[in-house]
């Protein structure tokens, strides 16, 4: 269903997930204390969605009692990319399940013990809880910031969206992650079977989701491909000819040209850092 323009609301500042997350539950607080609100990344792709539903449902009870409910994917590889989460030794795929702990993006090495022991999971992001009880966490984790949102107008008034504008750059730059969920016991999750997700955060990600000649290449423009394989490539509407390379990420823009092994494509971030630090704006 179309969101009407009244309920969205528009950081005026980036300031990670914890305030943006704050922002909204306080919002719900005022209407509903006890309704249960989640939390999904909007670059997501699922593609089994009675599962995800049924899936969504047992999060949703375990949230409806009072506990915050995570879902963790079962991984396919040894990812660096994303967090991690430590289910029990007794956890069953798709029951709520005690969390053990959370772990940060880890090495290659370290990811391959995660995937090995069979406890570990992909922390997607995804997260379900009362509002009241989100907003009494970060009320006692991150008080300064939880102040500045208790702080402002009614949602809806005149005075919010100035008052927003003003207030939200203060709140502390920091990821719910870090703020409640590293520092709560009241976490529960549930470990998911195979329900198609994908994050659409990398152009891994993107090569696995989109159609793909009888090599494995995938293109977003006319290609040349000569002995080459599992490549993926976008350029504006220009030929690109392939000659004897494999599982490349080539992505041309009109003012930069990417090219990668695609099994490496989650460290363009580091790529970004360096322009950040030699103030290259203009290419950001």
């Amino acid at each position: 269903p179309e969101v009407p323009a009244e309920q969205i609301l528009a950081e005026p500042a980036q300031r990670n997930t914890a305030p943006a997350i704050g922002l909204a539950a306080r919002i719900i607080e005022s209407l509903d204390p006890e309704a249960v609100m989640g939390v999904f990344p909007s670059d997501h792709v699922i593609t089994d969605t009675a599962t995800y539903s049924d899936l969504l449902r047992t999060a949703f009870q375990a949230a409806e009692s009072g506990s915050i409910a995570v879902l963790g994917v079962a991984p396919r590889w040894a990812e660096t990319g994303y967090g991690y989460i430590e289910f029990g030794a007794g956890a069953q795929p798709g029951a709520v399940s005690d969390v053990q702990s959370f772990r940060e993006k880890p090495d290659a090495a370290t990811a391959a013990r995660y995937v090995e022991s069979g406890r570990f999971f992909w922390n997607a992001g995804m997260f379900f809880w009362k509002a009241r009880v989100v907003m009494e966490n970060l009320r006692r984790h991150l008080p300064t910031t939880a102040a500045l949102l208790d702080g402002l107008p009614c949602f809806g008034s005149p005075e919010f969206a100035p008052a927003l504008a003003k207030t939200f750059p203060q709140c502390e730059n920091i990821s719910i992650d870090y703020a409640v969920l590293e520092k709560t016991r009241a976490v529960v999750g549930v470990p998911c079977p195979e329900f198609g997700w994908n994050d659409v955060g990398s152009w891994e990600a993107l090569y696995d989701l989109l159609p793909r000649d009888e090599a494995g290449n995938v293109s977003r423009t006319e290609l040349l491909p000569s002995d080459s394989s599992g490549n993926f490539v976008y350029s504006g509407g220009k030929l690109v000819a392939l000659l004897g390379v494999d599982d490349l990420v080539v992505v041309d823009t009109p003012d930069v040209l990417l090219i990668a092994k695609r099994n490496r494509s989650q460290q363009v971030g580091e790529l970004v850092k360096r322009l950040e630090s030699q103030k290259r704006d203009e290419l950001l």
